[in-house]
């Protein structure tokens, strides 16, 4: 039997490691982070869109592991504030404030709108040592709640009210979430294009 391939994630954080893990272990690959090689360094996202911000993360990281790296860039947008926080959801507000503070920021900002509409968005980017690039991106679609609703999840989480639930996003269960998260749609569709990548390469 050949050996699995390695993989590394190129993301730091422990919420999105944990979602991806879970997702990535339907393919036969062998899923490292960037704690099991060291890597340390930060990398400056210089895009002007998801994909772009994705595709420098997995690029860098698979220059300095000489691994497939598989990053992804996600935030949240929301139709009231003109696509904001987007690209800027991570640090929204102040780079220092806590989640929690963030989503308060967030909620203050919307205190007397009555459209609410907003989308997660997910791009997930993998980087082969070999130059390629492959790519899916996926959307969860909802509303933004008056106030903070639940303590699972990360992010923005306990402010988004998914379509067709009534529960924010922070109340549903890891599987739950993994249904119909935006990174999740995303890693479903790039697991099939990973395979289907991985079959061609293999012929």
């Amino acid at each position: 039997m050949k050996d699995m391939r390695n993989y590394v994630l190129a993301t730091a954080n422990p919420g999105k490691i944990k979602e991806m893990q879970k997702i990535l272990s339907d393919l036969s690959i062998n899923i490292l982070t960037r704690e099991d090689l060291a890597i340390t360094f930060d990398i400056e996202e210089t895009g002007t869109t998801f994909l772009e911000n994705a595709t420098i993360k997995a690029k860098a990281i698979c220059a300095a592991s000489g691994l497939p790296s598989i990053a992804d860039d996600s935030g949240l947008v929301i139709d009231a504030l003109g696509g904001r926080p987007g690209l800027f959801s991570s640090s929204y507000g102040d780079e220092k404030f806590t989640s929690s503070e963030r989503n308060l920021f967030l909620l203050s900002e919307m205190k007397n709108m009555e459209q609410r509409s907003a989308k997660f968005v997910c791009t997930i980017v993998c980087a082969f040592p070999e130059g390629e690039i492959i790519s899916a991106t996926g959307e969860c679609f909802g509303t933004i709640l008056k106030e903070p609703i639940g303590t699972g999840g990360f992010g923005y989480d306990p402010v988004f009210l998914p379509s067709g639930f009534d529960k924010s996003m922070a109340e549903l269960s890891a599987d739950e979430k993994n249904k119909i998260s935006h990174r999740a749609s995303a890693l479903f569709k790039f697991v099939k294009i990973l395979k289907d990548y991985n079959s061609e390469k293999s012929l």
